[in-house]
């Protein structure tokens, strides 16, 4: 199945790792691998723990 651009449709979990890049500056790899450690439905704890991550690099 493709979307109206010719693509193959997203993966959940790759929505995830976008927003929590947009909204917190992480990198995609860190927000991967917050995911494989949490999981994709701790959107809370992500939120959380993406942050710290964010703030220890500025």
């Amino acid at each position: 199945m493709t979307d109206e651009q010719g693509k193959a449709p997203n993966n959940p979990v790759d929505s995830v790792v976008r927003r929590l890049v947009d909204e917190t500056g992480i990198t995609e790899a860190q927000a991967r691998e917050l995911i494989a450690l949490l999981g994709a439905l701790s959107w809370s704890s992500l939120l959380r723990e993406a942050r710290i991550m964010s703030a220890r690099e500025r």
